[in-house]
């Protein structure tokens, strides 16, 4: 006898995950409204395999933190941009994903007036950004969305990933800020603005962009 159990049903330990796989785009489709909006999980879609990500508290500040830093490069900067947030991006019958973060950037004045995303009317995000998320299915749901950039934080470390072809390749170097050393930038960052509060971190860091611009 078969069992089924409705999808509220299943809850989720911090920091643990589950996958389903042979799922179809329509069930994948039908799970998103019955988790709804009012979530705290992830999703990540790929061809046939759903993973459903509950993520530790701790992980959820260093990504918040992440975005700050980047707003105020990019104002001192003087640079356009628009924080997309976890929206759900989706490639129809073949991958789905929310990121934890992610920004306009390049493409911030293609985005104005989007109230639902659309990727055939939308450019993907310029910029994701990931908490400890290592998971084949994430990283190729971001593939076959195309989108350019990719940063992952995980142990107080920061990689970047670039897009090539069809495949990610590590970088050293940020395409969108490749003035900045962002590897060693962002995880000093972030721990300062743990041990002294984000908003002194931001004041520091607003200071020393503004003297390097002179």
């Amino acid at each position: 006898m078969t069992v089924i159990i409705p999808i509220q049903a299943i809850e989720l330990a911090p920091g643990s995950q589950i996958a389903i796989h042979n799922l179809s785009w329509q069930d994948f489709e039908r799970l998103l409204v019955d988790l709804g909006e009012k979530r705290h999980t992830r999703i990540a879609y790929y061809r046939g395999t759903l993973e459903i990500m509950s993520p530790l508290a701790l992980h959820e500040r260093p990504h918040r933190i992440i975005a700050y830093i980047i707003t105020t490069i990019l104002e001192i900067q003087g640079r356009n941009w628009e924080d997309f947030g976890s929206t759900t991006f989706k490639r129809p019958d073949i991958a789905g994903v929310e990121p934890d973060t992610c920004f306009y950037i390049q493409n911030a004045s293609q985005v104005k007036g989007c109230t639902q995303m659309d990727l055939d009317i939308y450019p993907p995000p310029d910029l994701a950004i990931e908490s400890d998320v290592t998971s084949k299915t994430t990283l190729n749901a971001y593939i076959a969305l195309g989108v350019p950039e990719i940063w992952i934080y995980n142990k107080h470390q920061l990689n970047l990933y670039i897009l090539q072809g069809n495949n990610y390749v590590e970088s050293a170097f940020s395409p969108t800020f490749p003035d900045l050393p962002i590897t060693k930038l962002i995880p000093r960052l972030v721990q300062k603005a743990i041990d002294d509060g984000t908003s002194q971190m931001l004041r520091e860091l607003k200071t020393l962009l503004r003297q390097s611009e002179k």
